[in-house]
Protein backbone atom coordinates (compact mmCIF):
# COMPACT_ATOMS: atom_id res chain seq x y z
CA UNK A 1 0.00 0.00 0.00
CA UNK A 2 1.85 3.59 -1.15
CA UNK A 3 -1.47 5.70 -0.80
CA UNK A 4 -3.17 6.55 2.81
CA UNK A 5 -3.74 4.10 5.35
CA UNK A 6 -5.63 3.93 8.76
CA UNK A 7 -5.13 0.05 10.67
CA UNK A 8 -7.34 -0.53 13.84
CA UNK A 9 -7.05 3.44 14.67
CA UNK A 10 -7.88 4.38 18.11
CA UNK A 11 -7.75 8.26 19.27
CA UNK A 12 -9.52 10.20 22.53
CA UNK A 13 -9.82 13.94 22.19
CA UNK A 14 -10.83 16.14 25.23
CA UNK A 15 -11.71 12.74 27.23
CA UNK A 16 -13.92 11.48 24.20
CA UNK A 17 -13.48 8.39 21.93
CA UNK A 18 -13.23 10.20 18.30
CA UNK A 19 -11.86 7.08 16.43
CA UNK A 20 -12.50 3.86 17.12
CA UNK A 21 -11.17 1.13 15.83
CA UNK A 22 -11.29 2.33 12.69
CA UNK A 23 -9.80 1.05 9.48
CA UNK A 24 -9.56 2.35 5.90
CA UNK A 25 -7.42 2.87 2.94
CA UNK A 26 -6.97 5.36 -0.37
CA UNK A 27 -4.69 3.93 -3.23
CA UNK A 28 -3.15 6.47 -5.44
CA UNK A 29 -5.40 7.31 -8.55
CA UNK A 30 -8.11 7.08 -6.03
CA UNK A 31 -10.59 9.55 -4.64
CA UNK A 32 -12.35 8.46 -1.41
CA UNK A 33 -15.10 10.86 0.35
CA UNK A 34 -15.79 10.35 3.88
CA UNK A 35 -18.91 10.98 5.60
CA UNK A 36 -20.92 11.18 8.36
CA UNK A 37 -23.28 13.46 11.12
CA UNK A 38 -21.39 15.93 12.85
CA UNK A 39 -18.87 14.79 15.34
CA UNK A 40 -18.57 11.15 13.51
CA UNK A 41 -14.80 11.42 13.23
CA UNK A 42 -14.27 12.59 10.21
CA UNK A 43 -12.10 15.38 10.65
CA UNK A 44 -9.91 13.21 13.23
CA UNK A 45 -9.58 10.39 11.00
CA UNK A 46 -8.05 12.82 8.64
CA UNK A 47 -5.48 14.85 11.22
CA UNK A 48 -4.56 11.09 12.31
CA UNK A 49 -3.39 10.32 8.85
CA UNK A 50 -1.14 14.11 8.54
CA UNK A 51 -0.01 13.00 11.80
CA UNK A 52 -1.50 15.50 13.99
CA UNK A 53 -3.99 13.58 16.06
CA UNK A 54 -1.75 11.10 18.29
CA UNK A 55 -3.23 7.51 18.14
CA UNK A 56 -3.74 5.17 21.39
CA UNK A 57 -4.12 1.87 18.93
CA UNK A 58 -3.32 1.30 15.79
CA UNK A 59 -1.18 2.42 13.09
CA UNK A 60 -1.55 5.80 10.37
CA UNK A 61 1.04 4.96 7.39
CA UNK A 62 1.75 7.30 4.26
CA UNK A 63 3.08 5.51 1.14
CA UNK A 64 4.21 2.37 3.50
CA UNK A 65 5.63 4.34 5.95
CA UNK A 66 4.06 4.56 9.61
CA UNK A 67 3.35 8.15 10.24
CA UNK A 68 5.02 8.81 13.62
CA UNK A 69 8.67 7.69 12.56
CA UNK A 70 8.65 10.21 9.42
CA UNK A 71 10.61 12.94 9.72
CA UNK A 72 8.71 16.36 8.68
CA UNK A 73 10.21 16.83 5.63
CA UNK A 74 9.70 12.97 4.35
CA UNK A 75 5.61 13.30 5.82
CA UNK A 76 5.54 16.47 4.05
CA UNK A 77 6.66 14.79 0.48
CA UNK A 78 4.45 12.17 0.57
CA UNK A 79 1.23 13.94 1.83
CA UNK A 80 -0.65 17.47 1.49
CA UNK A 81 -3.38 18.51 4.40
CA UNK A 82 -5.66 21.38 3.69
CA UNK A 83 -7.96 21.77 7.51
CA UNK A 84 -11.55 23.16 7.53
CA UNK A 85 -10.26 26.40 8.88
CA UNK A 86 -9.35 29.04 6.33
CA UNK A 87 -7.81 32.28 8.71
CA UNK A 88 -4.76 33.35 7.23
CA UNK A 89 -2.79 35.71 9.87
CA UNK A 90 -1.29 38.06 7.34
CA UNK A 91 -2.75 39.49 4.18
CA UNK A 92 0.23 38.43 2.50
CA UNK A 93 -0.74 38.22 -1.64
CA UNK A 94 -1.97 35.18 -2.83
CA UNK A 95 0.91 33.82 -5.03
CA UNK A 96 2.82 33.91 -1.18
CA UNK A 97 0.38 31.91 0.15
CA UNK A 98 0.55 28.91 -2.68
CA UNK A 99 4.05 29.77 -2.33
CA UNK A 100 4.18 28.14 1.50
CA UNK A 101 3.02 24.85 0.14
CA UNK A 102 6.43 24.62 -2.10
CA UNK A 103 9.10 24.52 0.76
CA UNK A 104 11.76 22.81 -0.87
CA UNK A 105 11.01 25.53 -3.61
CA UNK A 106 12.79 28.67 -3.44
CA UNK A 107 12.79 32.10 -5.60
CA UNK A 108 11.36 31.49 -9.31
CA UNK A 109 10.61 28.19 -8.92
CA UNK A 110 8.73 28.08 -5.94
CA UNK A 111 6.77 31.07 -7.94
CA UNK A 112 6.11 29.25 -11.12
CA UNK A 113 4.61 26.25 -9.11
CA UNK A 114 2.56 28.41 -7.08
CA UNK A 115 1.32 30.41 -9.56
CA UNK A 116 0.41 27.01 -11.50
CA UNK A 117 -1.53 25.88 -8.90
CA UNK A 118 -3.12 28.81 -8.63
CA UNK A 119 -4.09 28.70 -11.93
CA UNK A 120 -5.21 25.37 -11.89
CA UNK A 121 -8.13 26.38 -9.70
CA UNK A 122 -9.15 29.43 -11.35
CA UNK A 123 -7.52 31.83 -9.28
CA UNK A 124 -4.39 33.26 -11.25
CA UNK A 125 -5.93 36.10 -11.50
CA UNK A 126 -6.08 37.11 -7.75
CA UNK A 127 -2.24 36.00 -7.49
CA UNK A 128 -1.18 39.56 -6.49
CA UNK A 129 -3.97 40.43 -4.28
CA UNK A 130 -4.07 40.25 -0.25
CA UNK A 131 -6.24 37.35 0.95
CA UNK A 132 -7.38 39.49 3.86
CA UNK A 133 -8.96 41.14 0.60
CA UNK A 134 -10.90 38.48 -1.04
CA UNK A 135 -14.64 36.95 -0.52
CA UNK A 136 -14.82 33.17 1.41
CA UNK A 137 -14.68 31.56 -1.87
CA UNK A 138 -11.89 33.22 -3.58
CA UNK A 139 -9.71 32.23 -0.12
CA UNK A 140 -10.69 28.92 -0.11
CA UNK A 141 -9.43 28.64 -3.51
CA UNK A 142 -5.85 30.02 -2.68
CA UNK A 143 -5.61 27.60 0.19
CA UNK A 144 -6.53 24.46 -2.21
CA UNK A 145 -4.16 26.32 -4.43
CA UNK A 146 -1.46 26.20 -1.75
CA UNK A 147 -1.98 22.14 -1.01
CA UNK A 148 -1.49 21.06 -4.68
CA UNK A 149 1.54 23.37 -4.87
CA UNK A 150 3.11 20.85 -2.45
CA UNK A 151 3.73 18.16 -5.45
CA UNK A 152 3.09 15.56 -2.66
CA UNK A 153 1.84 11.98 -3.33
CA UNK A 154 -1.42 11.80 -1.15
CA UNK A 155 -3.67 14.95 -0.41
CA UNK A 156 -5.93 15.10 2.87
CA UNK A 157 -8.74 17.43 2.16
CA UNK A 158 -11.17 18.63 5.32
CA UNK A 159 -14.11 20.26 4.14
CA UNK A 160 -12.69 21.65 0.84
CA UNK A 161 -16.65 23.29 -0.36
CA UNK A 162 -18.33 24.11 2.44
CA UNK A 163 -19.61 27.44 2.58
CA UNK A 164 -18.90 27.81 -1.67
CA UNK A 165 -21.43 28.51 -3.86
CA UNK A 166 -22.34 25.43 -6.28
CA UNK A 167 -19.89 26.46 -8.91
CA UNK A 168 -17.14 26.90 -6.81
CA UNK A 169 -18.04 23.57 -5.32
CA UNK A 170 -18.07 21.82 -8.31
CA UNK A 171 -14.78 23.47 -9.22
CA UNK A 172 -12.67 22.12 -6.68
CA UNK A 173 -14.22 18.50 -6.65
CA UNK A 174 -13.10 18.29 -10.18
CA UNK A 175 -10.11 19.69 -9.38
CA UNK A 176 -9.39 16.71 -6.64
CA UNK A 177 -10.88 14.42 -9.20
CA UNK A 178 -8.41 15.27 -11.55
CA UNK A 179 -5.22 15.11 -9.44
CA UNK A 180 -6.53 11.30 -8.55
CA UNK A 181 -6.29 10.45 -12.33
CA UNK A 182 -3.44 11.60 -12.41
CA UNK A 183 -1.90 9.40 -9.70
CA UNK A 184 -2.54 11.26 -6.32
CA UNK A 185 -4.38 9.54 -3.36
CA UNK A 186 -7.22 11.99 -2.50
CA UNK A 187 -9.42 11.29 0.76
CA UNK A 188 -11.19 14.10 1.59
CA UNK A 189 -14.59 14.46 3.88
CA UNK A 190 -17.96 15.72 2.60
CA UNK A 191 -21.18 16.76 3.93
CA UNK A 192 -22.99 16.69 0.76
CA UNK A 193 -24.16 12.94 -0.23
CA UNK A 194 -25.43 13.36 -3.46
CA UNK A 195 -21.56 14.90 -4.74
CA UNK A 196 -19.93 12.45 -2.74
CA UNK A 197 -21.73 9.64 -4.77
CA UNK A 198 -20.51 11.97 -8.13
CA UNK A 199 -16.87 12.14 -7.33
CA UNK A 200 -15.78 9.73 -5.34
CA UNK A 201 -14.48 6.10 -6.33
CA UNK A 202 -15.52 4.75 -2.82
CA UNK A 203 -17.56 6.54 0.48
CA UNK A 204 -16.95 5.50 3.89
CA UNK A 205 -19.38 6.05 6.20
CA UNK A 206 -18.43 7.26 9.76
CA UNK A 207 -20.66 7.21 12.76
CA UNK A 208 -19.50 7.39 16.33
CA UNK A 209 -15.99 7.24 15.50
CA UNK A 210 -16.59 3.79 13.73
CA UNK A 211 -16.78 2.69 10.11
CA UNK A 212 -20.44 1.41 8.82
CA UNK A 213 -19.79 1.18 5.30
CA UNK A 214 -16.59 1.23 2.35
CA UNK A 215 -17.91 0.30 -0.93
CA UNK A 216 -18.67 2.06 -3.82
CA UNK A 217 -20.54 5.12 -3.39
CA UNK A 218 -24.26 3.65 -3.89
CA UNK A 219 -23.70 0.85 -1.93
CA UNK A 220 -21.78 2.84 1.13
CA UNK A 221 -24.71 4.98 0.95
CA UNK A 222 -27.66 2.72 0.93
CA UNK A 223 -30.89 3.17 1.98
CA UNK A 224 -30.68 1.82 5.15
CA UNK A 225 -27.56 4.08 5.97
CA UNK A 226 -28.87 6.99 4.82
CA UNK A 227 -31.73 5.86 7.60
CA UNK A 228 -29.95 4.62 10.44
CA UNK A 229 -26.86 7.23 10.54
CA UNK A 230 -28.10 10.05 8.87
CA UNK A 231 -32.07 9.68 10.17
CA UNK A 232 -33.53 9.74 6.16
CA UNK A 233 -35.84 8.56 4.16
CA UNK A 234 -33.53 8.89 0.74
CA UNK A 235 -33.88 7.10 -2.68
CA UNK A 236 -31.30 7.50 -5.52
CA UNK A 237 -32.45 8.51 -8.72
CA UNK A 238 -30.28 9.37 -11.87
CA UNK A 239 -29.19 12.91 -13.24
CA UNK A 240 -27.95 14.18 -16.38
CA UNK A 241 -24.52 14.42 -14.52
CA UNK A 242 -24.48 11.47 -11.92
CA UNK A 243 -26.97 10.29 -9.08
CA UNK A 244 -29.20 12.65 -7.44
CA UNK A 245 -30.23 12.53 -4.22
CA UNK A 246 -34.40 12.47 -2.83
CA UNK A 247 -34.78 12.27 0.82
CA UNK A 248 -36.47 13.39 3.74
CA UNK A 249 -35.99 13.32 7.67
CA UNK A 250 -37.24 10.35 9.04
CA UNK A 251 -40.59 10.61 11.36
CA UNK A 252 -39.78 9.95 14.74
CA UNK A 253 -41.19 6.50 15.12
CA UNK A 254 -40.37 4.61 11.65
Amino acid sequence: MSGLELIGATARLDGRTVLDGVSLSVEPGHLVAVVGPNGAGKSSAIRALAGLLPLSKGEARLGGGNVSGLSHRARAQRVAYLPQERRIAWNLPAIEVAALGAPFLTGPDARARALAALEEVEAGELADRGVSEMSGGERARVLLARALATGARSLLVDEPIAGLDPDAQLLVLERLRTRARDGQAVLLSLHDLALAARFADRVIVLDGGRVVADAAPLVALSRLVMSDVFGLNAAWIDGPDGPLLAAGRRQSGE
